[in-house]
């Protein structure tokens, strides 16, 4: 049995996966990392555990502390040069964030071929991997849900927008909302010429459901891509 574990910036995820396929999947926020050992309780003891953290080190200590009670063994993913079957192309790959080090070697896993890799949580990350699996580069914005709140706390007169989207919008709240939707496709779009056409966008994190309708492009929605990541990590370096 292996236990994936993304900790992200506002959400810690994680999934049980054994006999080929996700037995159980959980979220908690960050904030609440400790009950990460409640939920622990159910998993095999003798359990691989495989974990991407970007929330920092008092995060970092939490899992560790929740984690090492049990004993098992844990793999804790790093970015580097290379590893399972994708090369790290940023000028210094140490430093290319973990949770797009995890999703790049989940897209290499599902797809197996040129692809975008979008990230939609708090930070929207726009990556490039060639047929190669070589990891050309990417971009980082602000999330969707981050440029609305952006817009609300810092202007006197626009509030946090719950509006529609439309082509052209003819009220405040749509205006927002689809000047929102409207910048993330466009980064997105605008990576994505540099790759092959037909290549595939693998698209996924909390705000996937809002972009995937807005984006032409051809689109495969994963749910936590950085599990899957963690698994292709943990079966090829933990020898599961």
């Amino acid at each position: 049995m292996i236990i994936a574990i993304d900790a992200g910036n506002s959400r810690i995820k994680w999934g049980m996966f054994g006999a080929g396929n996700w037995q159980a999947q959980g979220v908690l926020a960050t904030s609440a990392a400790a009950r990460l050992a409640e939920v622990a309780t159910a998993w095999p003891q003798d359990a691989l555990i495989a974990v991407s953290n970007v929330a920092g080190n008092a995060v970092a200590q939490t899992l560790r502390d929740v984690l090492g009670r049990r004993g098992a063994t844990i793999l804790w993913l790093r970015s580097s040069v290379a590893q399972c079957g994708v090369s790290n192309g940023y000028e210094r790959p140490e430093q290319l964030g973990v949770d797009r080090w995890a999703a790049l070697i989940g897209a290499r896993a599902l797809i197996g071929d040129a692809c975008l890799v979008v990230c939609a949580g708090t930070a929207t990350t726009i990556d490039l991997l060639n047929a190669e699996g070589v990891f050309l580069g990417g971009a980082i914005l602000p999330g969707y849900d981050l440029m609305r709140q952006s817009l609300a706390q810092h202007t006197a007169q626009l509030p946090l927008a719950a509006g529609h989207f439309s082509e052209q919008p003819r009220n405040t709240m749509d205006a927002i909302v689809s000047g929102c939707l409207m910048a993330q496709a466009g980064a997105i779009e605008r990576l994505y010429r540099q790759l092959p056409a037909g290549a595939t966008c693998i698209l996924t994190g909390g705000a996937a459901p809002q972009l995937a309708d807005h984006l032409a492009l051809p689109v495969r929605r994963v749910e936590n891509l950085v599990l899957q990541g963690l698994l292709r990590f943990a079966l090829e370096e933990g020898g599961a």
